[in-house]
């Protein structure tokens, strides 16, 4: 099957740190070219995959700090030119949000959209009731709740390469992870404060971004001066297997419905379980008592911090691997894409 896929700009596929739609494009692209398919990678310079990639600007918006630059302008002139080559594609599957429907609306049919982010968001009813036409993929069952009346198409929950992240068998420092970015409501502060009350380490592994260096300095920074408390700052790829097998466990003590969660399946293919709010996605990606625990305040983190070493590891990597690698996703969406061709094709012989 002829196959685009579109990335966002602000970041390469993979990215070199921080990026996790960009991410799941990497590793979705790779297997659906492992799996026979011709696949066209739309995305940001610097890339690479092993599919043929067309990149609409040289380098990603976040790493082009040279100059003044437009991510809007920058989006726009990728998705002219996607639209330039739209016949040459079976299916064209959209990373971007909703950027795109304007430009394709004689052929919503051909595409398929994936929406990476939140959705409880006021503008966006009117926008998607505005385009009803367009099939769209939840990365949750959860994320889905504010707009129940959207054209959904399918949940497909994202998945990694298995081969990038190395299993370890046991913690070998003890301590815990924070993974991800700095912001009110990914709730580092709290991780702070669990580790502070167990009396276990933190290590945190986030970038800074320009819109959270005031919450950084004013509410996290200060919470930083305490012997437990380690702030690693921004790593890559490269880094994640060694930072999350080593942790006891990962926290992910989010104050917002995430639509997915990542960094909970990066830590299980590293075999270290995930202590984790019952918020957003969390109950949809962790299987309590298997691969994690849920908690639902600071009191019953602290004790999970304690009871989560009689989970075993091996478990926690068998979770990953039975439900969230990247070939898995990959025949999901490939359903996905056969089930919308077929459909096409049928109205096109129905109107012949």
């Amino acid at each position: 099957m002829r196959i685009a896929q579109v990335a966002p700009l602000f970041e390469a596929v993979p990215p070199k740190l921080y990026g996790g739609t960009e991410r799941v494009v990497a590793h979705l692209t790779d297997a659906l070219v492992d799996q026979g398919h011709e696949v066209t990678l739309f995305a940001a310079g610097e890339t690479q995959t092993k599919a043929r990639l067309v990149a609409t600007r040289a380098q990603p918006l976040r790493l082009d700090s040279g100059r003044l630059n437009s991510d809007l302008a920058s989006h726009l002139a990728m998705i002219h030119e996607v639209r330039r080559r739209a016949d040459a594609f079976d299916v064209i599957h959209f990373h971007v949000d909703l950027i795109h429907f304007p430009f394709f609306e004689g052929m919503p049919e051909r595409t398929l959209t994936t929406l990476h982010g939140r959705l409880d968001i006021d503008d966006l009813r009117d926008v998607y009731a505005r385009w009803p036409s367009y099939p769209l993929v939840s990365i949750s069952r959860s994320q889905r709740a504010p707009l129940p009346e959207a054209n959904w198409y399918a949940t497909v929950q994202h998945g990694m390469l298995p081969d990038q992240y190395r299993f370890s068998p046991r913690a070998q420092d003890g301590y815990l992870a924070f993974l991800g970015r700095i912001s009110p409501e990914k709730r580092p502060d709290r991780a702070i404060e669990i580790a502070k009350a167990a009396g276990v380490p933190l290590k945190i592994a986030a970038k800074v971004d320009a819109a959270d260096r005031v919450y950084f300095d004013t509410c996290i920074r200060p919470m930083l001066d305490h012997p437990l408390i380690e702030f690693v700052g921004e790593i890559g790829d490269a880094q994640k297997s060694a930072f999350l097998g080593g942790a006891r466990a990962l926290l992910f003590p989010i104050d917002w419905p995430e639509p997915f969660g990542l960094v909970m399946i990066e830590a299980m293919a590293c075999g270290t379980p995930v202590i984790a709010w019952r918020c957003g996605s969390v109950p949809e990606v962790v299987q309590h008592g298997i691969s994690g625990l849920i908690v639902d305040d600071i009191a019953g983190a602290v004790k999970a911090v304690h009871g989560i070493t009689g989970l075993s590891r091996a478990r926690v990597r068998r979770a990953f691997d039975e439900r969230f690698t990247a070939q898995a996703m990959a025949k999901r969406y490939a359903r996905l894409y056969w089930q919308l061709v077929h459909a096409r094709r049928l109205r096109e012989s129905e109107v012949a």
